[in-house]
């Protein structure tokens, strides 16, 4: 028996050295020509590509070349390639300026509440959903769950702003234990359980689609197994389903934290107003507020460079950590 593995792994190690799993020792006109080939092949999908090329290279590529306005006092009348070269002046003032650290630390803030509750609520209900026998129920809760993600953003901060005032639902419902929490979105404190617990509401349900086609590859015959072996319906989910899952996971997991210094401004500006700047006010809302109506476009750019660069950095060192530590990683 020691003899028939031993002659598996030489046989797999000897596979894995021969040249066709190293290097190609393909020729440069043999290439060339397999290349055509396939070109002439599958010539109409990559027909189809090309409106995606142009789409990505026409609103893509071509606007980063605005990026230069970073380091310039730019004005409008004398355009990107007479306006004064400043070089890294629109930078540093935002750093060293009064309101940066606020809205570095609101943007994070948000992101982290996000990470922390936000982030495994689609797991678990994905979980909770493959656990149900009846398929008529599982698809009527299924429904229910999606129909938030299409609702337009501003109906959905619309009712958060109706059932959050002073005679909304929430302080109806809190009546009744004697409670009186005012107008919550007047109240900075409340901001963040408000713009996180909403996205929840949201997202939760979209957000599970991918974990539930996941686990629908899963083979049956795992959970038969572990059943016969007297695993009770937790243990399953935690030793055969979870472990499914970790690979999408990791993955949905590094993207996240490759935005954690990111967050959409449309749903913070519709909420928001002066009397709770301290803590809604984000870096995206930072720029729109001052960049764009304030019309200073440099600094508004130099801000949104810096957030770019901040989020490339962390999404390469969470890269490089998931894959020291569970071998799953974007590249």
């Amino acid at each position: 028996m020691n003899k028939d593995i031993e002659s598996v792994i030489n046989k797999k190690l000897l596979i894995n050295t021969s040249p066709r799993h190293g290097r190609s020792n393909m020729s440069g006109g043999r290439k060339w020509t397999v290349i055509k080939k396939d070109l002439h092949s599958n010539k109409y999908v990559y027909l189809m590509l090309v409106p995606v090329l142009i789409f990505y290279v026409v609103f893509r590529y071509v606007p980063m070349f605005g990026v230069v306005m970073a380091f310039q006092d730019y004005k409008p009348a004398l355009g990107i390639f007479k306006s004064e070269w400043v070089g890294l002046e629109n930078i540093i003032g935002f750093l060293t300026g009064p309101y940066a650290w606020r809205v570095v630390r609101n943007t994070l803030l948000i992101n982290i509440y996000q990470l922390i509750f936000a982030f495994p609520c689609p797991i678990v209900f994905a979980l909770l959903l493959n656990e149900l026998n009846s398929r008529i129920y599982k698809k009527v809760v299924q429904t229910i769950s999606y129909m938030p993600h299409f609702i337009s953003l501003v109906v959905v901060c619309g009712l958060i702003r109706i059932f959050t005032q002073t005679n909304g639902t929430i302080n109806a419902i809190a009546s009744v234990f004697r409670v009186d929490f005012g107008n919550l979105l007047s109240r900075a404190s409340y901001f963040r359980t408000i713009y996180v617990v909403s996205g929840i509401w949201q997202s939760i349900g979209w957000g599970s689609i991918i974990y539930i086609a996941t686990l629908s590859s899963v083979d049956p015959n795992l959970h038969e197994a572990a059943a016969i072996d007297g695993a009770g319906r937790f243990r399953r989910i935690w030793n055969v389903t979870l472990p499914a899952l970790i690979p999408i996971i990791t993955v949905q997991l590094i993207m996240q934290l490759g935005r954690i210094m990111s967050e959409g401004y449309e749903k913070v500006i519709l909420l928001y107003n002066p009397s709770i700047y301290e803590t809604a006010d984000i870096i995206s809302s930072y720029v729109y507020r001052y960049g764009l109506e304030g019309m200073n476009y440099s600094v508004g750019t130099a801000i949104g460079l810096f957030n770019s660069i901040i989020n490339i950095i962390i999404l390469i060192l969470a890269n490089q950590t998931a894959r020291k530590i569970s071998e799953e990683s974007l590249w």
